[in-house]
C-alpha cells in the first residue's frame, strides 16, 4: 500500500512515519487483503493536534478516520480507532463488497465541482446603492468521481465508512441514479427519482 504522510505546521519524525505506515498496514491487512493508498496529514489547531486519515481500499471504497489528541501519536491513534471502529462495524459487509465489486464492471465517471459562493454585488441606480446576492458562484475545484453501481444498503455504508455528507449511486436493483445523505438531524436519507413514476 502506498502511504503518503504529510504535516501542516508540524514537524513528523521518521519514528512516526514508520509507526503511521506499520499501523495502517496492520488494518489493511485485517480488513482488505490489499488497500491501494492511504493519504495521512497532521494539524495543529490551537492546543491539541489534528489527524485526518484517508484510505482507498479499493475501486469505490473509501474509508476515512479523523482524531485529535495532545500530541500527534494520540492524534493519529484516535484517527486510527475511527477506521478501525467503522471497519469492524461493517466487516462482513466490506468484505462481501470487495469480492462484488471484483465481478462488476467498472464504475461510471462523473465530475465533482466545489464551488465557493461570490460575495454580495453592489450597485447604484439613481445615487441609491443596493446589494443583491451575487448570481454565479466561483469553481474551486473539479475532480473525477466514481459513480458505482450499488445496492442502498451498499451506498450508506460506504457514505458512512467514508465520513461523506452526501453519496450518489446507480441503484443496483432499479439501474436509476440514487442519492443518499445525512441530515442535520444524524439520520441518513435516500432519494430514489424513479420510485415516484409510476
Amino acid at each position: 500500500m502506498r502511504i503518503s504522510v504529510a504535516g501542516n505546521q508540524v514537524d513528523l519524525s521518521d519514528a512516526l512515519r514508520m509507526r503511521v505506515a506499520h499501523h495502517l498496514d496492520t488494518i489493511a491487512e485485517r480488513y482488505f487483503g490489499q488497500a491501494l493508498e492511504a493519504n495521512v496529514s497532521f494539524g495543529r489547531a490551537r492546543s491539541f493536534f489534528t489527524c485526518d486519515i484517508n484510505v482507498h481500499a479499493g475501486r469505490g471504497l473509501v474509508v476515512r478516520g479523523e482524531g485529535e489528541g495532545e500530541g500527534v501519536d494520540g492524534s493519529f491513534d484516535d484517527a486510527a480507532e475511527h477506521i478501525a471502529r467503522r471497519l469492524r462495524r461493517y466487516r462482513r459487509r466490506v468484505n462481501d463488497h470487495a469480492r462484488a465489486l471484483a465481478r462488476r464492471g467498472r464504475p461510471e465517471v462523473g465530475r465533482q465541482y466545489i464551488l465557493r459562493p461570490e460575495d454580495e454585488t453592489r450597485f447604484e441606480i439613481d445615487g441609491t446603492v443596493t446589494t443583491r446576492p451575487a448570481v454565479f458562484a466561483t469553481v474551486v475545484a473539479e475532480q473525477e468521481t466514481q459513480i458505482g453501481t450499488l445496492s442502498v444498503s451498499e451506498a450508506v455504508m460506504q457514505l458512512d465508512l467514508a465520513d461523506r455528507p452526501v453519496l450518489m449511486f446507480r441503484n443496483s436493483a432499479s439501474g436509476g441514479i440514487n442519492v443518499v445523505y445525512r441530515r442535520p438531524d444524524g439520520h441518513v436519507a435516500w432519494l430514489d427519482p424513479d420510485a415516484g413514476a409510476a
